[in-house]
C-alpha cells in the first residue's frame, strides 16, 4: 500500500506484464507514491518489465502505459521478439570477474541511452544492463538463475 511504501529503502521492480504493472499501479494508487520515492532518490532494481517500468520513454506500449522516468532510456517492448524468440547468453558485467549467464524472455531492447548513464553489459551491441544514479535496469531476468552476483550489487550498493 501507499503507507506501507514509506517503510521501504529499495524497490526491485520485477519482470512481468509492464502494462499490467502499470494498471496496477495506477488502481491501487501506487503510482505516483512510487514515482515520488524514486524521483527523491530511492533505489530500484528493475528486470525486464521492471525496465520498461523505469525507463523514460517507452515504445510499442498501450497508450495508457505508464513509466517512471527514473533513467534516461528508450526501450521497445518485446524488442527481442516474441516468446519464441527468448534467449539465454552469458554476457561480460562490469564489475563481475566472469561472465553473467542471462535469459531473456520477450525482453525490452534499449533503443537509446542517455549520456549519464553507465552502460553495464551489451548483447550484440545493444545495451542490456544499465544504470544511473540509484536506478539498475535489465533487460533479462537475473531471478531465473543461481547466480546471485547482481543482486549482491544492488544490495552491496544500498550500504
Amino acid at each position: 500500500t501507499a503507507g506501507q511504501l514509506d517503510e521501504v529503502d529499495a524497490l526491485v521492480m520485477p519482470g512481468g506484464e509492464s502494462t499490467t504493472m502499470s494498471h496496477l499501479m495506477r488502481t491501487n494508487e501506487l503510482f505516483a507514491p512510487i514515482a515520488d520515492r524514486l524521483a527523491a532518490g530511492m533505489p530500484v532494481f528493475g528486470t525486464c518489465a521492471g525496465m520498461i517500468m523505469c525507463a523514460s520513454e517507452v515504445l510499442d506500449g498501450r497508450p495508457d502505459q505508464r513509466s517512471f522516468g527514473a533513467l534516461d532510456l528508450t526501450v521497445r517492448r518485446n524488442g527481442y521478439g516474441r516468446q519464441l524468440a527468448s534467449f539465454e547468453v552469458d554476457l561480460d558485467v562490469k564489475g563481475l570477474d566472469s561472465p553473467f549467464h542471462a535469459v531473456f524472455i520477450r525482453a525490452p531492447l534499449a533503443e537509446r541511452v542517455g549520456p549519464d548513464v553507465d552502460v553495464l553489459a551489451e548483447h550484440d551491441g545493444a545495451p542490456v544492463l544499465v544504470r544511473h544514479g540509484a536506478c539498475t535496469v535489465a533487460s533479462f531476468h537475473p531471478e531465473l538463475t543461481p547466480d546471485a552476483r547482481l543482486h549482491r550489487l544492488f544490495v552491496e550498493s544500498l550500504g
